[in-house]
């Protein structure tokens, strides 16, 4: 039972195969100094080459900002920013690196230092998203209130109108688990997908903002949280998702295997197999951590449903 648990493929790039090429390249070894060492190529080139290839694809440009700040080895970016100062994407993924990264142990000064690395991100890229979007993650960090958070995330929606990880990234922050309410984050999912393009993976928004309320409620008291996916009102939004996203001809964004996860969740809670079969047959192994966390044994709870509900891949 416990061998069929290394079938996942659990990773933060998801099925970004250039992007987890590009962290197996620059992973840390042992020997850290000698990182790049004995190469004519800068240590930073592939993390350039791969945001020059990414382009003013936003979306997939911002899931690999993220992943990469998180993720690279604090050395690579330092020597790309040092070396090329006025590069825009260094700066970009310069200010997610500092807003990811700033401890609150640090102070003000750390603060004020990324507040500035977004604000000249944002100077030298100004079609980009990306820098806002680290900017609020530094908001959201410093439980800066919802209304001056807003403006933030205004100014990435004005830059790309159906951004994903900009409407997702706001959610979090109106969750209950964030700074907002039940109230707030339920308006804000349901209007941004009523006014999303078909096709567009917003029209998950509703069912990712019941999976909120659930953890919410579930951190409260763990009695009657699954209660909510019984509402008729949650079977209309995981209709609408299905109808709106999942059976649409859409081409897969950067971050649709965190949606599938999500929606495979809601169909599992809800009761609706039927539905919940050919959802973890496009999820394969990719099992993303959220939502499966909010169920004791994940991996294996991911593995039962998957392979009960006839999901388990063919290869």
């Amino acid at each position: 039972m416990f061998r069929r648990r290394t079938a996942l493929l659990v990773h933060p790039a998801l099925d970004d195969d250039a992007l987890h090429a590009t962290l197996t390249e620059l992973r840390p070894t042992p020997q850290l100094h000698g990182l790049g060492a004995g190469s004519s190529r800068p240590l930073w080139q592939p993390v350039a080459d791969l945001l020059r290839d990414t382009g003013r694809d936003w979306d997939r440009r911002w899931h690999r900002m993220s992943v990469l700040a998180n993720h690279l080895p604090p050395a690579v970016c330092e020597r790309w920013i040092g070396e090329r100062p006025d590069d825009g994407d260094a700066l970009a993924l310069w200010s997610c690196v500092r807003c990811v990264r700033r401890a609150a142990a640090d102070g003000w000064t750390a603060v004020r230092d990324a507040e500035r690395a977004c604000l000249r991100a944002a100077e030298v890229c100004p079609e980009d998203p990306t820098p806002w979007l680290a900017l609020l993650g530094l908001m959201h960090s410093l439980a800066v209130p919802p209304r001056d958070a807003v403006p933030v995330w205004t100014e990435a929606v004005t830059r790309a109108p159906w951004h994903r990880g900009a409407y997702h990234r706001l959610l979090s922050y109106l969750s209950p688990r964030g700074h907002g309410s039940v109230a707030d984050m339920m308006d804000f999912a349901r209007q941004g997908a009523a006014r999303a393009p078909h096709g567009s993976p917003l029209a998950l928004l509703p069912v990712a903002a019941r999976v909120e309320l659930v953890a919410h409620r579930q951190r409260q008291t763990s009695l009657g949280a699954d209660s909510h996916w019984n509402e008729p009102l949650a079977g209309a939004e995981i209709e609408s998702a299905l109808t709106d996203w999942f059976h649409t001809a859409a081409a897969p964004h950067a971050e649709a295997v965190a949606d599938l996860n999500i929606l495979a969740f809601a169909l599992v809670r809800a009761h609706r197999p039927s539905d919940t079969a050919p959802v973890f047959r496009r999820i394969g192994r990719r099992m993303t951590p959220h939502p499966w966390a909010l169920l004791p044994e994940p991996e294996r709870t991911f593995l039962y449903w998957r392979d009960r509900e006839g999901g388990r891949p063919g290869r």
